[in-house]
Parts: structure tokens; C-alpha cells; sequence
């Protein structure tokens, strides 16, 4: 059976330079085996109490499953507009789309579970949404709404529930949804 264009854009990621300027094309695991640089987006939604929206990655995901982070993350397909690619993931990973800005490009390596890299071109969002998430149970296995100061105080003592690009991040947003 021949895959359809979307199987072959999940399958893939776009591989970029420090500058993000696309150098190819490249199966999405075979990259993180090897730790090549590639681009990708993190959306993280705030609500009206300025509470950030978490989600636990389904346990079955091919790295950092079972464990809390951002709302939604994922990779842009080829040619697609990273902020339609968010606004993408936002809708079939947690059920509903919002407005999202763009806040900065970040560039990380980190190791994720299963010998796997995250090694991206990021660039982050923040939006927000004041509604109740209907999750995709094949991307997210749990979700909650948390304040700032908990979250903080949580990854204190449970570093080890969160992704390792999360606190990466982190910090960046919250001066960023403070100063929005």
C-alpha cells in the first residue's frame, strides 16, 4: 500500500542548519538516532489565571512517553508554516486551536529516553485558552492546568516526570507570558 503524503510528512523531519535554512529531508527516528539538527515547534498555552496547560505524552510515544511537558510540541511538515504546524498539533494532540505568537527561536541538544536526541531548531509559542481540552489519547495519556510557582516547586523535586527540553525552555515562557 502506497503511504499518503501526511504518513510521509509524519514520518519525516526537515533538516536545518544554526540559521534554520533547510538542508534535506530525513526520517524522523533515523534523526533522532543520529542527533542531526532539525526544526521544530513548542506551543505552551496559558488560561485567564495564568496556569500552564501540561500534558503527560502517551507511554507509547518512541521517546519520553509516560512523562509531563509543554501543551503540544511537534514537527513542521516540509513547506509548512511553522505556526499553522502548531496550531495543527494543538487541534489533533489536545482537541482545540487558539491563537499562538511566536516569542523566540531556541537551539538545544538534549538526550531523550531510548538513547534518542533532541537536537532543534525551535522555535516557541505561547497562546491561550480558557476552555476545557479534549485530548487525543493516542498523543496524550493525561493533561492538567498548573500555576507557575507549582510547577516550578514540582520540577524541584520530580525533575525526572518532565521531558528534557522542558526546563530548557521554560524559563523563556514564563518572562515572555508575564511580559505579554
Amino acid at each position: 500500500m502506497l503511504k499518503s503524503n501526511e504518513d510521509t510528512n509524519r514520518n519525516n523531519v526537515v533538516l536545518v542548519d544554526n540559521s534554520g535554512n533547510f538542508i534535506g529531508i530525513k526520517d524522523k527516528l533515523q534523526a533522532h538516532i543520529d542527533g542531526d539538527l532539525h526544526s521544530a515547534f513548542s506551543v505552551f498555552v496559558f488560561n485567564k489565571k495564568s496556569e500552564l496547560l501540561l500534558q503527560r505524552r502517551a507511554s507509547n510515544k518512541y521517546h519520553s512517553g509516560g512523562l509531563w511537558s509543554n501543551t503540544c510540541c511537534s514537527h513542521p511538515f516540509p513547506n509548512e508554516n511553522t505556526t499553522a504546524a502548531g496550531k495543527r498539533r494543538l487541534q489533533e494532540e489536545m482537541g482545540f486551536q487558539c491563537e499562538i505568537a511566536e516569542i523566540h527561536t531556541k537551539i538545544y541538544n538534549v538526550p531523550c529516553s531510548n538513547g534518542l536526541i533532541e537536537n532543534e531548531y525551535n522555535k516557541v509559542f505561547i497562546g491561550r485558552f480558557d476552555g476545557t481540552p479534549e485530548i487525543n489519547d493516542e498523543e496524550v495519556e493525561d493533561w492538567r492546568w498548573i500555576s507557575v510557582n507549582q510547577l516550578l516547586k514540582d520540577m524541584k523535586t520530580s525533575r525526572d516526570e518532565y521531558t528534557s527540553w522542558f526546563p530548557v525552555l521554560l524559563e523563556d515562557v514564563i518572562a515572555a507570558w508575564n511580559n505579554a
